[in-house]
């Protein structure tokens, strides 16, 4: 992990923010969290984020929407998804899409991390 990593978390639930944005940093992230793909996407940072963790059930944007819309405008970070109503089918079409990582809620922690592990490799990966 990169000191400079940044990870932008979007849920639309706060306690699903706040409860990875708590665990990414205490692993020593940098974390910016959004209520939404929209809300994210009016930011800085959606440009100089190293992952993002988005849930899957989002109003409005989707997580695999947003993926989708960017990858269409050339970005190649990372996404990590997640979702309380997890499925083979929605697991493939989120896999399809260029997730590095699907998870059902409530994952571990530990699971967390090792998607996020592998995401920022293939970040670095990207970069090279």
């Amino acid at each position: 992990m990169s000191a400079a990593s940044v990870i932008s978390v979007l849920d639309d639930d706060p306690y699903v923010r706040a409860a990875i944005n708590n665990l990414l940093r205490s692993r020593g992230y940098i974390v910016h969290t959004f209520a939404s793909a929209e809300e994210f996407l009016g930011s800085s940072d959606s440009n100089r984020t190293s992952c993002v963790v988005a849930d899957v059930h989002m109003p409005s944007m989707t997580g695999i929407d947003l993926l989708t819309e960017m990858r269409a405008q050339g970005s190649a970070t990372p996404f990590i998804l997640i979702t309380g109503f997890p499925d083979e089918g929605l697991r493939i079409r989120a896999l399809e899409a260029g997730a590095v990582c699907f998870l059902g809620k409530p994952f571990r922690p530990a699971d967390l991390m090792q998607c996020l592990q592998r995401a920022l490799a293939a970040g670095d990966d990207v970069t090279k």
